[in-house]
């Protein structure tokens, strides 16, 4: 359980999400209270997850173009990358049956 969630930039961005194993991206921000909330749980699910599946985080503050191109309005916003492309989009903090089952789903 020694994975935690990678940090990922504007610059990094395609890279990850280019990854050949599913991709679960958190966008969030240090003043946003449901983040907090749900920040634990991502570290949570990138441990679980290590092997099969890439878990990073995206602050929104320090990056703005990604959020923008996505039409990201309200966070957190977790999205799910299979191949590069979205295959789901989860907003505001859930249940991590909820994130676990979508991310499942794309494995």
């Amino acid at each position: 359980m020694g994975n935690k969630a990678i940090e990922i930039s504007d610059s990094n961005f395609k890279e990850v999400i280019g990854s050949e194993k599913p991709v679960l991206v958190d966008f969030w921000a240090e003043w946003c209270g449901p983040c907090k909330m749900i920040g634990p749980v991502v570290e949570e699910i990138a441990g679980e997850y290590e092997g099969q599946a890439v878990v990073g985080k995206m602050d929104v503050d320090a990056n703005s173009s990604t959020p923008m191109e996505f039409g990201i309005r309200s966070i957190p916003t977790l999205m799910i990358f299979k191949n590069g492309e979205m295959v789901d989009k989860i907003v505001g903090a859930v249940p991590k049956h909820v994130l676990t089952q979508k991310l499942e789903a794309a494995l």
